[in-house]
């Protein structure tokens, strides 16, 4: 899943499919959700980024993010408690919040 929202993304800026051209609004059309295309394409540079670092992590970003699964099926597709997922997934968010404010990922990941 996120491989194809990822090239969706990169399809998108492409001069090929217009994306040298800015997008024009219509006022009297409610305005409908913000492209996210630059988002997650940096998501996808800072969550390989974490991948090398700790693939465990990342692993279980995959799994809430692009798969829609809750902390508790996450952990019980990775083999591991709760208690551990909550931790992983904590020091994931935390690593990746910083990766996607500043533009760089960080050195390494927190350990929790």
């Amino acid at each position: 899943m996120r491989r194809i929202l990822v090239e969706a993304a990169r399809k998108k800026g492409r001069l090929k499919r217009g994306g040298d051209r800015g997008r024009a609004t219509l006022d009297d059309l409610p305005a409908g959700p913000p492209d996210r295309a630059d988002d997650l394409l940096a998501l996808d540079e800072a969550l390989t980024a974490l991948a090398a670092e700790d693939p465990a992590k990342a692993g279980l970003v995959q799994l809430r993010y692009f798969a829609g699964l809750a902390l508790e099926e996450a952990a019980a597709c990775q083999g591991v408690s709760l208690a551990t997922a909550k931790r992983r997934w904590t020091a994931a968010r935390a690593w990746l919040f910083d990766a996607l404010s500043a533009g760089d990922p960080p050195e390494s990941p927190p350990n929790p």
